[in-house]
C-alpha cells in the first residue's frame, strides 16, 4: 500500500484549566489515504472536533495545546510547525468545513467578497468575480452570478453550507475535513450536501475526513470508520465490517441504539451511565463503568489494540481473550 496522505500518531491534545488537565484527545492514531473517506464517529465530548482542530493547528489557545504525537501530512510533521508556517498549508492543501455555517460566514460582508478572499491568497486577482461564480456553481448554488452581492442572512441553511464548502474547495485541497457539516440541515438538504461532498471528493481525488455523531451518515459516505470514546479511538475498520460485526462493546451498543426499519420496539436501546469526565478519567478502560461485559482487568489497565480481519483494530480485553474476529 502507498504511503498515507495523513498519518496521525499517538496524538494528545490537552486543555490546562483551573479544574485540572482535560485530556480531550488522549493518544489517537489513524491514517487517511489519498482519495479515501474516513468517518470519525462519537458522542459529544469524545474528542472528534479537537482532533480535527489539532490537524489544522487551530486548537483554542492559550488553554489547549498538543502535548505529544505526530501529525504527518505528505511526509511533514505539522505538529512541529509554527502558526506562520501552517498558513501555507491551511486552505491550500488542507481545508476544513466547520459545524455552523452561519458562524463561519461574516454577516457584514457579501457572499462574493468572502469567497473571493480565498482566491486573493493566491495573489491572482485576474477575473476574480468569474472564479467566484465558477466555484459557487461547482457546489450547485443556483444563479451564482446574481448571488455575489447577497449576504449570509439571505441564504438558506443549505445554501450557506454549500457556500462554506465552496470556500473550502476553492484552492483544490488534498484533504478536506468536514466537522459535523449536516448538523443544522434538514434531512433532504443533508442528503444533497453529502452527495455533493462525495462528488467533489471523487472529482478531485481528495481525501475526506467526515466527523459526525450519526452512524447513518458515514454508512453512505465513507470507506472506513473510526469510533471515538473519551478522547481515544476504541475501534476502526471498514464500514461493511463495522456494521455487520462490530468488535468493541461500545460500537455494538451504538449499533443496537440505531432504529431499524420494520422492527417494532417500544423503546430504543440505550447505553447506561454517562461518559467520563475528561479531567478525571478512570484508570483502565474508560468505557468499563458502562460496559455490560467488563472484567476486573478492564478497570485496572487500558487494553491494547487488537488487529481485526479487515485491517482495522479494536481496544478490548475480551478480544484479547478470544483472538481476532
Amino acid at each position: 500500500m502507498n504511503e498515507p496522505l495523513l498519518s496521525v500518531e499517538n496524538l494528545k491534545t490537552h486543555f490546562f484549566t483551573r479544574a485540572g488537565v482535560v485530556k480531550a484527545v488522549d493518544g489517537v492514531s489513524f491514517t487517511v489515504q489519498r482519495g479515501e473517506a474516513l468517518g470519525i464517529v462519537g458522542e459529544s465530548g469524545s474528542g472528534k472536533s479537537i482532533t480535527s482542530l489539532s490537524i489544522v493547528g487551530l486548537v483554542p489557545q492559550p488553554a489547549g495545546r498538543i502535548v505529544a504525537g505526530k501529525i504527518v501530512f505528505d511526509g511533514e510533521d505539522l505538529a512541529t510547525k509554527s502558526q506562520s508556517a501552517l498558513r501555507a498549508w491551511r486552505g491550500k492543501r488542507i481545508a476544513m468545513i466547520l459545524q455552523d455555517p452561519l458562524m463561519s460566514l461574516n454577516p457584514v460582508y457579501s457572499i462574493g467578497d468572502q469567497v473571493a478572499e480565498c482566491f486573493r491568497l493566491d495573489g491572482n486577482r485576474a477575473a476574480l468575480a468569474q472564479r467566484v461564480i465558477e466555484v459557487l456553481g461547482r457546489v450547485n448554488i443556483p444563479a451564482p452570478a446574481r448571488r455575489l452581492n447577497h449576504y449570509p442572512f439571505q441564504f438558506s441553511g443549505g445554501m450557506r453550507q454549500r457556500t462554506v464548502a465552496a470556500m473550502a474547495i476553492s484552492r483544490s485541497p488534498e484533504l478536506l475535513i468536514a466537522d459535523e457539516p449536516t448538523t443544522s440541515l434538514d434531512v433532504t438538504i443533508q442528503d444533497q450536501f453529502l452527495r455533493l461532498l462525495k462528488d467533489l471528493q471523487v472529482q478531485n481525488n481528495m481525501a475526506l475526513i467526515l466527523i459526525t455523531h450519526d452512524l447513518g451518515i458515514v454508512a453512505e459516505s465513507c470507506d472506513r470508520i473510526a469510533i471515538m470514546y473519551a478522547g481515544r479511538i476504541v475501534e476502526c475498520g471498514t464500514v461493511k465490517r463495522l456494521y455487520e460485526n462490530p468488535a468493541h462493546p461500545y460500537t455494538r451498543a451504538l449499533m443496537l441504539a440505531l432504529p431499524r426499519l420494520g422492527r417494532k420496539e417500544k423503546r430504543l436501546y440505550q447505553i447506561e451511565g454517562e461518559p467520563p469526565n475528561l479531567a478525571k478519567l478512570p484508570s483502565g478502560c474508560s468505557f468499563a463503568p458502562r460496559c455490560p461485559a467488563q472484567m476486573e482487568i478492564c478497570r485496572a489497565e487500558y487494553p491494547p489494540a487488537v488487529p481485526l480481519d479487515d485491517g482495522g483494530q479494536a481496544c478490548c480485553w475480551r478480544l484479547g481473550e478470544r483472538g481476532t474476529s
